[in-house]
């Protein structure tokens, strides 16, 4: 596995890849991986010749600078992850390789941007659709993954692409959950044992019958704090709060 932490230098072996006729895929992370991160990996590899992975806890995308500060980071462990899963490279930047401009200049979205996420974290998107546009273009893929658990960001993501007539195919992958239920991320680290008890919960009222409002009255008598519970476009999404962990979910609504 190459490891570069230069835009220019990755971009040069992306475009040596390109030039050999081979399929690259591409999968954006902030680190911290788990199996969920890796099942993306996995999916790229089985349907491109080389797979890139980018670690970068990216600043511009907490509006909480708390919770970018308990960021998890795990660099060594990552790394032999994604060599053991046969990831060809590793693209580890620093905040001034992606940020030269010092966030002069951003992607905004009006609309979906300013829901459910959106809405409780201002400014949230502006800093995920702004490196993910900088990463595609450095990595150039013919795909990039990403996870149904960040169903919206998918959504803004996926639209992006088309928007602004990016030739790289974004690939939705199915969410992956812990064996009682509790949808995996680098976040769920940060549960004490009391909350990592409590929170497969929010799977399993998800799932039940009955209105958005029904489950966030249910989730609120099992201890979450709740930001919302919607239903859209045949889904149903989740943010909720135990300690001062959020976690987020979504189901097919029923």
């Amino acid at each position: 596995m190459k490891v570069l932490q230069k835009a220019t230098k990755t971009q040069d072996f992306c475009r040596a890849v390109r030039a050999a006729g081979e399929q690259l895929g591409f999968v954006p992370t902030m680190g911290a991986l788990h199996r969920g991160h890796l099942s993306l990996v996995e999916r790229a590899k089985q349907e491109n010749l080389r797979v890139a992975v980018s670690i970068f806890v990216n600043p511009t995308q907490f509006d909480d600078r708390e919770d970018l500060q308990n960021y998890p980071q795990n660099y060594d462990s990552d790394q032999e992850a994604l060599r053991n899963a046969g990831v060809d490279l590793l693209f580890l930047p620093a905040y001034d390789e992606i940020y030269a401009d010092t966030y002069r200049y951003r992607i905004s979205e009006n609309k979906m941007s300013r829901e459910m996420e959106g809405a409780h974290r201002p400014g949230h998107f502006d800093g995920v659709l702004t490196v993910v546009m900088k990463l595609l273009n450095i990595i150039h893929p013919h795909r990039a993954y990403f996870g149904e658990k960040d169903w919206q960001q998918y959504l803004l993501v996926r639209d992006m692409a088309r928007t602004f007539f990016l030739d790289t195919e974004i690939i939705p992958c199915p969410l992956v959950r812990e064996d009682d239920g509790l949808a995996m991320s680098s976040r769920n680290a940060r549960l004490t044992a009391e909350y990592r008890r409590t929170a497969p919960k929010l799977y399993e009222i998800l799932s039940r019958k009955g209105s958005a409002e029904e489950k966030r009255q249910e989730l609120l008598r099992a201890g979450f704090e709740v930001d919302y519970v919607v239903k859209r476009n045949g889904r149903i999404l989740a943010a909720a709060v135990l300690g001062n962990v959020r976690l987020l979910d979504n189901v097919p609504a029923n």
